[in-house]
């Protein structure tokens, strides 16, 4: 996947309703989620490298899900994409106060909310898991504690790649600001998880500059 190719790869997502919850909370709400599109595969290290001309990863291989990124790095990243393909950036970035502000009505890039990430690995299925899990996710029983190239395991009825396994995916929300201040929230699931960590519903969460072998992120765009 190049920058030429970004196109090919952004899915549309349809409009819909979501019913989520947090365990730890014990907390219940519904979204309303609004038509969106969103990238069929992680973003990959030759795409990272290709925008941002660095070289991250701790696992390095050109077609595998980019990680070791930081929340603000996924955040940059989509800005500057948005300025390679004539885009309006999504984001306001203010690094001195590591404030970001979203700009919901600009046509760039960006990362996929909570609601946006679940909605969409759940692609109208009730179940947490969208197969069986040695087709859809590369996780603690088959990984060999390494990442794989991103697209290998059988899509959700979305045609999403990688949803659950592989890496975990940072979204744009905070969690629970009063308690965890800026920490923003990540989804599905890494290499080293077991099938129970690898779930649509499994939330996680950490500060913005956290960067880890698992952990990447996919695009999106309103």
């Amino acid at each position: 996947m190049n920058i030429k190719q970004i196109d090919q790869f952004m899915v549309g997502i349809p409009a819909g309703v979501i019913i989520q919850r947090d365990d730890r909370k014990k907390t219940q709400w519904t979204s309303d989620i609004q038509p969106f599109r969103l990238c069929s595969v992680p973003t990959t290290q030759s795409l990272y490298y290709e925008v941002m001309g660095e070289q991250p990863s701790f696992f390095p291989s050109e077609c595998c899900p980019v990680e070791c990124v930081s929340w603000f790095d996924a955040i940059k990243f989509c800005n500057r994409l948005s300025e390679l393909k004539g885009l309006q950036k999504a984001f306001e970035i203010d690094e001195s106060a590591q404030h970001v502000v979203w700009l919901a009505d600009a046509n760039g890039f960006r990362l996929p909310t909570d609601a946006e990430w679940e909605y969409s690995c759940r692609a109208g299925q009730k179940n947490v898991q969208y197969g069986e899990i040695d087709d859809i996710a590369w996780y603690e029983g088959n990984s060999n504690e390494t990442t794989h190239p991103v697209g290998e395991k059988a899509p959700n009825t979305f045609g999403l790649y990688d949803m659950l396994g592989n890496v975990w995916e940072w979204c744009w929300d905070q969690y629970d600001a009063e308690v965890y201040g800026s920490y923003r929230i990540f989804r599905g699931g890494g290499w080293g998880d077991a099938s129970r960590g690898c779930l649509a519903t499994n939330r996680r969460r950490s500060h913005p500059i956290y960067c880890i072998e698992d952990l990447g992120f996919r695009i999106a765009r309103s």
